[in-house]
């Protein structure tokens, strides 16, 4: 491989033959698949200028950039993902040529193949609840109080209505969290998104991501779907590649469970 070029990599899987039958990966090159003591990485080359280390600092900071990326990225792995079991790998991964990749699958063989042992059958969900804004109760105002002082009472109420729908629709986030934990194999509450990046007024109370068993993908939707829940509003998305329970720690752990 030319000194100029790296790799790039997407995901891992068991080594089953064939070649990849899906899109182009990232700046539209072509996907192939390294095959390696039983696993399979899903690689395409890549620029160095553009995806070394220090033009990735740079680039990472456009969003243009990145989302272009990000949207190769999730093309590659979920075309993979239809194929069977799937690890994917963090966004941006780069090696200098194919044996580092050869030595991650050697370094890390147990821990892919315990992977994908884990997410064989089952899919990934998220689910998303946004607080509903309930109008503020009236204060009762008399005759003889002061301009400035109404004005003061009526502040004072809107804020505590905020806060005590905030409180309700917290708490119900959390009972839809534990509900669907009762049917997932596993799940993580991601970081709640700003308005701005979720593209809802609403402020978002539950950020949450779910494995799932196929055959139980209905019965998880039904939670969402259920309108016993008040104060909320709730978004299934999915299914998708398990991208929040794939992720190896430095330790070479899985990263799985609840991080409520």
């Amino acid at each position: 491989m030319d000194a100029e070029q790296g790799v790039y990599l997407y995901a891992v899987t068991r080594d089953e033959g064939g070649e990849p039958d899906g899109p182009a990966g990232v700046a539209g090159a072509p996907v192939r698949r390294l095959a390696h003591r039983g696993l399979a990485a899903f690689i395409s080359t890549v620029s160095l200028q553009e995806f070394g280390e220090e033009s990735l600092r740079r680039s990472m900071e456009d969003l243009a950039w990145l989302e272009e990326i990000a949207r190769a990225h999730h093309r590659v792995v979920e075309a993979v993902a239809r194929r069977g079991p799937t690890a994917p790998v963090r966004l941006v991964t780069v090696y200098t040529g194919e044996a580092q990749v050869r030595e991650l699958l050697d370094e890390r063989h147990a821990q892919f193949e315990e992977v994908l042992r884990r997410v064989s059958g089952r899919w990934e969900w998220g689910v998303k609840a946004y607080a509903v804004a309930s109008p503020a109760e009236p204060v009762a105002e008399t005759q003889d109080a002061p301009p400035g002082a109404a004005y003061l009472n009526r502040r004072r109420a809107a804020l505590r209505g905020r806060e005590d729908g905030w409180r309700r629709a917290a708490e119900h986030a959390q009972a839809v969290h534990e509900a669907l934990m009762g049917i997932a194999v596993a799940g993580t509450r991601h970081r709640a998104q700003d308005p701005q990046l979720s593209g809802r007024r609403e402020q978002m109370v539950l950020n949450g991501a779910y494995l799932v068993d196929e055959a139980r993908a209905a019965e998880f939707a039904r939670v969402v779907e259920d309108p016993a829940e008040r104060g909320v509003t709730l978004e299934l998305v999915g299914p998708w590649a398990p991208y929040s329970f794939a992720a190896l720690g430095h330790d070479g752990e899985t990263a799985y469970g609840d991080a409520s």
